[in-house]
């Protein structure tokens, strides 16, 4: 009792308090209407297929339609309420300059130099091709002169990342969906403490709803009296709204503008294996850059927490010092789920539709759409070994489900799934032909393709590759492969769960 009196009135317990009543508000209003039932029938027709015919005009992904039209011609009046407070991403005509001065940021600072995209042409002109997307279309450019270093282990990332917080003389940015109290917090913080008292600018943006219960509500002003500039994204409140959605689930660490970390680690005990194991061995990677790549993911954390403090500067830090030449090309991108393009997923699937050999994937979330689903089977039926690492222990069992639910129509294809059996796989990557990858925050589910702010690196050629290389090659020995016989021998109660999960997987 004392354990749920506790919840009930913590933070996540008066914010979802203050939803449920709005929902109960919202199914008794529409209970009442039932006094009107002739005309109310006629009306919700009326605007049930006003919704259906504005969905399938619309741009949004054909299972994102297909669910809401479910729904909404199942349910009319409720599917058409909680379509116009959880549909879509309508901007406020305030947030939309916003994002507008984000994106004029973004493409007045990153500008993409010819002779390096050239230079990738020359080698590669299917990877130009792609670069090219990602410099025109989200102002991302490519680069060369940067170094890469690649961590299959939140534990070595961190190691490496508190040495090179030692040495900052300038600016530390951090940005994570996620920030715990505990144990390796507890190193950061000591040393974030001591830079900002020696007088480097430390700036912490941290996603609210990530933190909800992990850090307490006041945990800004807690920073800021000891010099840590802190910003919360997104804070969630006890509001039926569509922003609710839109989490930042980006993860940075930009130090003197220099050096950049980002990939699949937060800043909490498990991603380093500490204390005690809920998941059994969590399984994630990150990715170390040195050299001009630094300025594209410099921009993005200035853009966005610019978006939030309403600074007008962008304060770059100086040049990156030129590097001895490194091999290959490097392009920190980012994704918006306020926007029309959908840049998490066309990067993953032009890296699909490259592949001439191999493309192999870790991802902790396996729910794909039929285009995905597709890409993956075409390039399997062509000859391309195809192969996905998912978890073999869960975080959430009812997303483990609809992850296994869409095992079926890959194996089918020829696909070939394996469940890494001491844990949880939480790292996002892409490996293709041990040439290109792809390391970042970005999962395959609807949420982080559609919903989320995220954040990758497209590699081409760069020293880093052979370590993903090596990465993939340690961990498939440590998986079970999923047969096309353990997908069919699932009982008929379970088939039915799943394929429900299925069908409204885009809206989950």
């Amino acid at each position: 009792m004392k354990g749920f009196l506790k919840l009930l009135f913590s933070r996540v317990g008066m914010v979802s308090l203050g939803i449920l009543l709005q929902l109960i508000v919202l199914v008794a209003s529409l209970l009442w209407f039932r006094d009107y039932a002739p005309v109310i029938n006629v009306v919700s027709a009326v605007l049930s297929w006003g919704f259906v015919l504005y969905l399938i005009a619309g741009k949004s992904n054909p299972a994102y339609k297909l669910a809401w039209i479910i729904l909404i011609l199942g349910f009319p009046v409720l599917g058409v309420s909680l379509y116009l407070i959880f549909g879509g991403n309508r901007l406020s005509k305030r947030l939309r300059r916003k994002m507008e001065d984000i994106d004029r940021t973004l493409a007045e600072s990153l500008q993409q130099e010819e002779a390096v995209l050239e230079a990738l042409r020359q080698t590669d002109p299917d990877a130009a091709i792609q670069s090219r997307y990602l410099s025109d279309q989200v102002h991302c450019p490519v680069w060369q002169n940067t170094e890469t270093e690649y961590f299959d282990s939140g534990e070595a990332a961190f190691a490496r990342m508190l040495e090179d917080l030692a040495r900052a003389r300038r600016t530390i940015y951090l940005e994570y969906f996620i920030v715990a109290e505990g144990t390796l917090w507890d190193r950061f913080l000591t040393v974030l403490k001591a830079k900002a008292a020696a007088g480097v600018d430390v700036r912490l943006l941290y996603d609210d709803f990530g933190c909800i219960r992990r850090l307490p509500s006041n945990y800004t002003k807690q920073l800021e009296s000891c010099g840590i500039r802190a910003k919360a994204f997104n804070r969630f409140v006890p509001l039926l709204d569509s922003r609710l959605n839109n989490r930042d689930h980006r993860k940075f660490l930009i130090i003197d503008g220099q050096i950049a970390y980002t990939g699949g680690i937060n800043l909490a005990d498990e991603y380093a294996n500490l204390g005690q194991p809920r998941f059994g061995h969590w399984k994630d990677c990150a990715i170390r850059l040195q050299g001009d790549a630094v300025r594209s993911v410099t921009v993005m954390f200035l853009s966005m927490w610019n978006h939030f403090t309403g600074d007008k500067s962008l304060d770059l830090p100086p040049e990156p010092a030129r590097l001895p030449e490194s091999a290959g090309w490097v392009q920190p991108y980012m994704d918006s789920p306020l926007d029309d393009e959908p840049v998490g997923r066309t990067v993953f699937l032009q890296l699909i539709n490259r592949a001439r050999r191999f493309v192999w994937i870790m991802t902790p979330y396996l729910i794909v759409d039929e285009g995905m689903a597709e890409a993956l089977t075409n390039a399997a039926k062509s000859g391309v070994d195809v192969r996905i690492i998912t978890p073999g222990i869960p975080d959430k069992p009812y997303v483990y489900e609809l992850t296994r639910a869409n095992y079926g129509p890959l194996l089918e294809g020829g696909v070939r799934i394996f469940e890494y059996s001491p844990g949880f796989v939480h790292s996002k990557l892409f490996l293709a032909d041990d040439v290109s990858a792809a390391v970042g925050t970005v999962n395959l589910d609807f949420r982080s393709l559609y919903l989320h702010f995220e954040d990758g690196v497209l590699l081409s050629r760069a020293g880093c590759v052979p370590a993903v290389r090596a990465d993939f090659d340690r961990t498939f020995p440590q998986c079970r492969e999923v047969t096309l016989a353990d997908a069919r021998s699932v009982r008929l109660p379970r088939r039915i769960y799943r394929s429900i999960l299925r069908l409204l997987s885009p809206l989950m």
